[in-house]
């Protein structure tokens, strides 16, 4: 049990219950944990009473730390879990507090695994630093393993990798800093270590889901009372690898010494029925513990011919009607947070090349709205490599996507990426690069929608 030695430094205690996570704060199933021991204490003794009420000494030493854990923790009382940060409202607002908000984020892609692949590393520490002096208050990160070998940790010590991530969640809960983790981000990473192929997503009964299950009961349960977790995620972008006519050139890669099956074939072909199959058992799983807090599938954009290809294979472009109804599609009912990517490529669709950024989330907004769920930008940004137009192009597109973030309404966005050096060349956004800049735009986009939140409720 974690936690009890806490009352020896005179500080809030938590007695909470083997895998769970206390930051001085009781736990909701703490108390039901006492209601446990109190079972257990009856029971022991019941078996030990031999009609002379005596207890034998080995047992005797082992009730006593017991017993001093039952009242240290309290009385048998279940407590309700906390209010989560943010919930989602009416008409695809979200709620903070009971009252409208909006706010633009940022990922920080690595900023968790990077202390997985080497616990010296805790440069989270001053990127949260960071990004709290400058009013950005939340980020999007990967919040498990990317290939199969990136989960060994877990498999093989889950305390050392929850240890990690304990001070990882109790970092960002210090800092005000929002979390939204991203729990299963590559389509190939999971059925690669439970050795099976990707069309396994869509297989309740498969061993992928499995281990989908469990870990999402190892890191909810855990985390569920932290103040810091805003939502959860399932994975990234999903629902860009499904019903492509030409899947068999775009399978994922072979690189055995990360993991990966000797092999890809037809069965790693992903539909859009898998994928929301695998949406679907992932929120109800998480619903068994946080019955609150926003569950978005962490999905791209749909691609400009989505359904098209869903329904025929082919690439034509759909229209607006039927950009707004694949979006729902692969985006049900359970996801109360939609999910969408954004890139200056997203400008390329309805049969054009000069769709706006707002045309385009103008028709997700009444598309989530009419159906009770509200607009998560979950990414982004544009590169400035050469090939991709340079800096001043860049720079134009990113400012026309927080404008049209701004003017449209959308509740959360969130800017792609923070502190990635592997993406230096291109897109990574750090204080003291070439784009920096942007994170000024971040402070000053998030001030402006404070102030404006701020009017709305005066009124």
């Amino acid at each position: 049990v974690t936690g009890g030695i806490a009352a020896l430094n005179h500080r809030p205690i938590a007695l909470t219950p083997p895998g769970s996570y206390s930051t001085g704060t009781q736990h909701p199933r703490g108390a039901r944990m006492s209601c446990r021991l109190i079972a257990e204490v009856n029971q022991m003794m019941k078996r030990e009473e031999d009609g002379r009420h005596q207890v034998s000494s080995g047992r005797g030493v082992f009730l006593l730390p017991l017993l001093a854990m039952l009242f240290l923790r309290g009385p048998c009382v279940a407590e309700p879990p906390i209010d989560p940060p943010i919930t989602v409202g009416p008409n695809g607002t979200i709620l903070k507090g009971g009252k409208p908000y909006r706010a633009i984020g940022i990922n920080y892609f690595n900023a968790f695994y990077r202390t997985v692949e080497n616990p010296n590393d805790t440069s989270y520490r001053e990127g949260f630093d960071e990004l709290s002096k400058r009013g950005i208050p939340f980020i999007r990160f990967m919040g498990g393993g990317f290939s199969a070998k990136n989960w060994k940790m877990y498999q093989d010590d889950k305390a050392a990798y929850f240890a990690i991530m304990d001070a990882f969640v109790k970092a960002a809960e210090e800092k005000g800093i929002g979390l939204i983790p991203s729990l299963f981000w590559w389509t190939a990473g999971i059925p690669d270590l439970v050795d099976e192929p990707r069309n396994q997503w869509g297989n309740p009964d498969s061993k992928t889901i499995a281990f989908m299950r469990q870990y999402v009961r190892d890191v909810v349960t855990r985390y569920v009372n932290s103040p810091a977790i805003w939502a959860w995620e399932f994975g990234n972008e999903f629902s860009l690898e499904c019903d492509l006519s030409n899947a068999a050139d775009l399978r994922p890669w072979v690189h055995l010494d990360l993991g990966t099956r000797k092999e890809r074939t037809a069965e790693d072909d992903l539909t859009q029925e898998m994928v929301v199959a695998a949406f679907r058992e992932f929120a109800q799983e998480v619903r068994k513990v946080d019955t609150k807090r926003p569950i978005s599938p962490g999905h791209s954009l749909p691609r400009p011919a989505a359904l098209h290809l869903h329904n025929e294979r082919s690439w034509t472009h759909d229209n607006p009607e039927q950009l707004a109804a694949n979006l729902i599609e692969v985006n049900p009912a359970t996801a109360d947070l939609v999910s969408v990517h954004i890139y200056p490529m997203d400008k390329d669709r309805f049969g054009r090349n000069d769709a706006t950024y707002a045309e385009t989330i103008t028709v997700c907004l009444a598309a989530a709205a009419k159906n009770g769920q509200a607009i998560f930008v979950g990414e982004f940004g544009a590169m400035d490599s050469e090939q991709d137009g340079g800096a001043e192009k860049a720079r134009s597109e990113c400012l026309e996507m927080i404008s049209a973030v701004e003017s449209t309404g959308v509740p959360l966005a969130a800017l792609w990426v923070y502190d990635l050096a592997a993406q230096d060349n291109s897109i990574n956004v750090t204080p003291t690069n070439k784009r920096s800049y942007l994170l000024e735009e971040l402070t000053k986009a998030n001030r402006r929608l404070q102030e404006a939140d701020a009017t709305r409720q005066r009124e």
